[in-house]
């Protein structure tokens, strides 16, 4: 199906950016940094079906819906990407990332690997982009401070951490989140360069 968003990356349009780690690889809090640190870039917020967890908002995290209406966008070829993760419905509206690069804005999608997978077949424009955890002790003190998973859990998670690093090299970049002032630095910089491709100028 051809759309704005198949086509970003020419006539003025903007970049399709797809930022993914494993869970607690801290790309919620980059992409917070990015949204701040750079004019023009628009986040486009995913749909879920798990409930809302403490401090998070609709509309500004996500967008909190039930099963039934879930399914019936995904049915309709709503989504441009969408996934089940830990049995829970997550997806990125088709219409949403249409609008922001309809504009000229560069979109960010905040997804998990099977997501960029999905995006990287559809646009063939977009820029992927991983974000590396930590080591192993450090990404498992991080998910456990966030004390939202059982231990039985936390270590489903932490196999699936190495499954999705398995998938890296599907990736145009790939950023290890150790210090955050540096790797938040260095994803700002791969979104200026990626602005500053000689094949992203209008004839």
């Amino acid at each position: 199906m051809k759309s704005e968003v198949a086509e970003n990356g020419t006539g003025g349009k903007g970049i399709v950016f797809v930022i993914s780690s494993t869970s607690g690889g801290g790309k919620t809090t980059l992409v917070r940094r990015l949204l701040e640190s750079v004019q023009d870039l628009a986040l486009s917020v995913s749909h879920t079906t798990r409930d809302s967890r403490e401090g998070e908002v609709e509309g500004s995290d996500y967008h909190f819906v039930d099963r039934h209406f879930f399914e019936k966008i995904m049915k309709s070829d709503g989504f441009l990407e969408w996934a089940e993760v830990y049995g829970e419905y997550y997806g990125t509206s088709r219409t949403a990332v249409e609008s922001i690069v309809r504009k000229g804005q560069d979109a960010i999608l905040d997804i998990d690997v099977q997501g960029g997978r999905q995006v990287r077949e559809r646009v063939p424009g977009a820029v992927l982009v991983f974000i590396i955890p930590p080591e192993e002790a450090e990404l498992t003190r991080r998910l456990r401070d966030r004390g939202t998973e059982t231990p039985a859990q936390l270590e489903k998670r932490l196999l699936a951490a190495r499954e999705e690093l398995a998938l890296m090299p599907f990736y145009d970049y790939a950023i290890r989140n150790v210090d955050l002032e540096e790797a938040a630095e260095a994803l700002r910089s791969v979104i200026i360069s990626e602005r500053c491709r000689t094949s992203r100028r209008p004839e």
